[in-house]
């Protein structure tokens, strides 16, 4: 197998984990019959921006590294956030 072809099995890799972040949003807000963005939502945007990271700088793309890059911060924010949010819930 090449390296070419291992980055692109990355590059799909990182998609896959995009789309799942969206159906997991999804069913979990059919479920709730309201809109919610549970924590894997985060997590799988986490690792999607990740990967997709490696890809683009592979690829040497610097629109691509950019919006990924620009993406990582938002996610790791909300994560940060969330994390506080039950930090202070089960020190109350």
């Amino acid at each position: 197998m090449s390296q070419s072809s291992i980055w692109i099995g990355i590059g799909f890799l990182g998609q896959l984990f995009f789309t799942s972040r969206f159906l997991v949003q999804w069913i979990v807000s059919e479920r709730r019959r309201e809109s919610v963005i549970p924590l894997a939502f985060w997590w799988f945007s986490l690792l999607g921006g990740v990967t997709l990271l490696s890809y683009a700088i592979w690829r040497q793309d610097p629109v691509f590294i950019m919006g990924q890059a620009t993406g990582l911060v938002v996610y790791v924010r909300n994560l940060t956030l969330i994390g506080r949010k039950r930090h202070g819930e089960a020190a109350a």
